[in-house]
Order: C-alpha cells, then sequence, then structure tokens
C-alpha cells in the first residue's frame, strides 16, 4: 500500500476514463454513466472519500463496463470475420457483380468482333454485287452495331454495378475495422478502470477504520515556480499541530509528478521526479520511495510546526510542462490514537526542457541553509524535524478534494493522498502491532 502508487491510481482512473471511455462512442457516452469512483460533487459541495459500499459500487459498474466492452469486441471481430467469408452477402453481391461485368465485356468483345466481320463482309463485296446482297451486307453491319451497342451499354452498366458494389464491400470492411479498432480502444480503457476500482477497493479494505482524518494536522508547501529537467530544486515543507495535545510521532507524505500534455496517454505518471527530504534532526537527504515512503517530522507539541526541506531531481527525460508536488500529514500517539490530514497541500511548477545532456548537479545539504533548531523561547516544536520561526508561504492548503491549481486533477489526487496517506499509516500500525 503506497501513496505514490495510490494517488498515480486514483487520479489517472478520475481523469482518463470519463473522456477515453464515456466519449468514444455517442452510444456509450449517452447510455452509461459515469462511475461512481470519478462523480464529482455539486457545486458548493465538499468531495468526501468514498465508502466502502461505494467502492463496491464501483468496482461492479466497472466490471459490467468492461464486460459490454469485450462484448463488442467480440462482436465487432465478429463483423471484420464474415467479412472474409464467401456466403456474406455483400461479398456474394460484389462476386456477382464482377462475374457480370466480366461476362459483359466478354459480350462486348463478341459483338464488337461480329461488327467488324460485317463491315469487313461488306467492304468485300464485288462491284458487281446485286442490290439483294448489297442491302444484305447493310442490313449485317445494321444489326452487328445495333448488338455492339447494346453490348457497350450492358458493359458500361455492369461495370457501375461491379464498382458500386466492390466499394460498398470495401467501405463496410473499413467499418468493421473502425468499429473494431474503437472497441478495442473502449475495452482497454474499460479494464484500466476496472483495475483501478477494484485496486482502490483493495486499499480502502486494506485500510480499514483504525485512523480517520483529523484537520488538526496540517501541512504548507512553498518552492520555486520553475525547474528546468535535469537539475534539483528545493521545496518547503512545514507540518502543524493545531490541537490543543502533543501529538507524539508525525509523519508527513509526499509525492510529485510531471503532468502529461494529454490525459489521454497510457503512462499517465511517468516517474521522471525523486522526492528526497532533510531536516535539522536528520540533515542526511534520504529519497522518498515505495518501501520508505514516510518523512519523519517526530512529535509535536499542541500548536506547533516543524520544517522540513524537500529535495525535488528531475530526469532529463522529463517533459516540459506542468508539475506538482502533493503532501499530507499523519500522526499517532502513545495511546494508540491517530488519524491522517483532513487537509492536503500541493506547490505547482512549470518544468523546462533540459539544458543539455548532462543534468545540473543536485544542491547538498552543506550548500543549503537548514531549518533553524528549536530555540529555548520556541516551545512550538521539537528538537525532531527541526522548526521555523519563518512562515512558509506560496503553496496551496486545500481540503479534501479540492484544488484550484490543478482542475484537472484535484478532486481525485487530494482525495487520493489523503486516502493513501492513512492506508500507509494504517498498515504500519497494524504491523507494529503484530510485532509486539
Amino acid at each position: 500500500m503506497k501513496i505514490r502508487r495510490m494517488l498515480a491510481t486514483a487520479v489517472a482512473a478520475a481523469v482518463t476514463t470519463p473522456l477515453v471511455l464515456l466519449s468514444a462512442t455517442p452510444a456509450l457516452a449517452d447510455t452509461k454513466p459515469s462511475p461512481a469512483s470519478t462523480q464529482k460533487p455539486a457545486a458548493g459541495e465538499d468531495e468526501k472519500p468514498p465508502t466502502l459500499a461505494e467502492l463496491k459500487a464501483a468496482v461492479e459498474l466497472a466490471q459490467k463496463e468492461y464486460d459490454a466492452a469485450v462484448a463488442e469486441v467480440a462482436e465487432a471481430n465478429a463483423a471484420v470475420e464474415a467479412l472474409d467469408k464467401a456466403d456474406h452477402p455483400l461479398v456474394v453481391a460484389a462476386s456477382d457483380a464482377k462475374k457480370a461485368a466480366e461476362a459483359a465485356a466478354a459480350a462486348k468483345t463478341a459483338a464488337d468482333a461480329e461488327l467488324a466481320k460485317a463491315e469487313e463482309a461488306r467492304e468485300k463485296l464485288a462491284e458487281d454485287a446485286t442490290d439483294e446482297e448489297k442491302q444484305a451486307a447493310d442490313e449485317a453491319v445494321a444489326t452487328a452495331k445495333a448488338t455492339a451497342e447494346a453490348a457497350a451499354t450492358a458493359k458500361t452498366a455492369a461495370d457501375t454495378k461491379a464498382k458500386d458494389t466492390a466499394k460498398a464491400l470495401e467501405e463496410t470492411r473499413v467499418a468493421a475495422f473502425t468499429t473494431l479498432g474503437l472497441a478495442q480502444k473502449v475495452e482497454k480503457a474499460a479494464a484500466k478502470e476496472l483495475a483501478a476500482a477494484k485496486q482502490a477497493l483493495a486499499d480502502f479494505e486494506e485500510l480499514g477504520q483504525e485512523c480517520t482524518e483529523d484537520k488538526s494536522v496540517t501541512v504548507a508547501l512553498s518552492g520555486p515556480k520553475k525547474v528546468t529537467a535535469g537539475t534539483s530544486a528545493l521545496f518547503s515543507l512545514r507540518v502543524s499541530n493545531t490541537s490543543e495535545k502533543t501529538f507524539d510521532e508525525v509523519e508527513a507524505y509526499a509525492f510529485a509528478a510531471a503532468l502529461p500534455d494529454s490525459i489521454e496517454e497510457d503512462d499517465f505518471f511517468e516517474e521522471y521526479i525523486t522526492v528526497e527530504w532533510s531536516s535539522a534532526a536528520h540533515p542526511k537527504w534520504t529519497e522518498v520511495t515505495e518501501e520508505n515512503d514516510a518523512v519523519r517530522v517526530g512529535s509535536l507539541v499542541k500548536g506547533g510546526h516543524a520544517d522540513v526541506k524537500l529535495r525535488l531531481t528531475l530526469d532529463t527525460k522529463t517533459p516540459a510542462g506542468p508539475g506538482v508536488v502533493f503532501a499530507v500529514g499523519a500522526y499517532e500517539n502513545n495511546d494508540g490514537s491517530c488519524g491522517f490530514g483532513e487537509e492536503f497541500a500541493t506547490a505547482d511548477f512549470e518544468i523546462l526542457a533540459a539544458k543539455g545532456d548532462k543534468p545540473t548537479p543536485a544542491p547538498s545539504p552543506s550548500t543549503t541553509t537548514p531549518a533553524p533548531a528549536p530555540t529555548a523561547g520556541n516551545t512550538g516544536t521539537t528538537q525532531q524535524g527541526g522548526s521555523s520561526g519563518t512562515p512558509v508561504t506560496g503553496g496551496t492548503l486545500a481540503a479534501t478534494g479540492s484544488n484550484d491549481v490543478l482542475p484537472q486533477l484535484g478532486l481525485a489526487a487530494g482525495a487520493a493522498v489523503v486516502l493513501g496517506a492513512g492506508a500507509v499509516f494504517a498498515v504500519r500500525r497494524r504491523k507494529a502491532g503484530a510485532q509486539a
């Protein structure tokens, strides 16, 4: 259960499916509703994490849509294969028309030959031929000429019919293959939606009901507005405890992504960006990975906060365009109580194309200014994680499901971040309890 995977899966499913699957054909768009997992709230209504019943319903709906898409592919494939069979009506019609055209061409050739023969016979009449002989020759030429003209007319008609039936057959083949290709795209999108729905359900079931959302643990992000591919950039993360009690163990979860130009791309979230974190208590840069996904903040007294540095390193192949950092907090107390942030933070930035082939060296802790250690007069934070009296600004703090910076991703992304943090936190607690 990893927040990176959860976020990518939830966002990709929520954003791509309505546009790819439901707009694939007018019939589907008119008759099939959006899956429950991707429904947007009404204006002014807060997005809430889905319930178990809603997730099960989403899986059921996605399964039905996938099954229907598979059936449509089978039907479209059968239509394509039928056009290769000799007994298909259009194939029969095209074959008969071709044979008729060939017969008409042979008839015209024969009629032309007879006309030529009649005209030659008339030309070879002896000078002393009788009037009856001349009249018979003229009549033979006229008859042959009429036959040749009729044969030419018949050939033209047969050729036209053969051309039209062949064209109809070809157009039907093209339409059948087009329908098959579209059905296959719908099936592919439906398969992705089904997989995402099943994963969301599995994530929820693994999460259980141990920890709930808590508005007392908040996060804020800030950083540069432009980052060049192949370089590193520092962002600031502040985690705060706004409650009236101390949080014994606080963590934060961060994820960064380069957003694609088109939401129809197969690889919606390419992992071009590496995220590392460092703090006064933990000055060594630590990479956020699938196995080490938490930023360890430590304890936070009531009203306190801790500052952490995030270092984003962009691969040279990172595509130019929009980028974003997400973050959410979570806590666990010695008495067993726990919670994860009701609100998540985002910091958007522009990714600039890489300059040259070699990436710029990443900044090191020795060349950056660490968050200052707490002093005796600063009781808002503990040594763990560091603290700062300078407000962190420039990021975006949003309630679950609300994100004005990224309207295409906000609802699904925020919900996925919060749900993912809770899942990771709950699983870690269960594992710790099992080992106790």
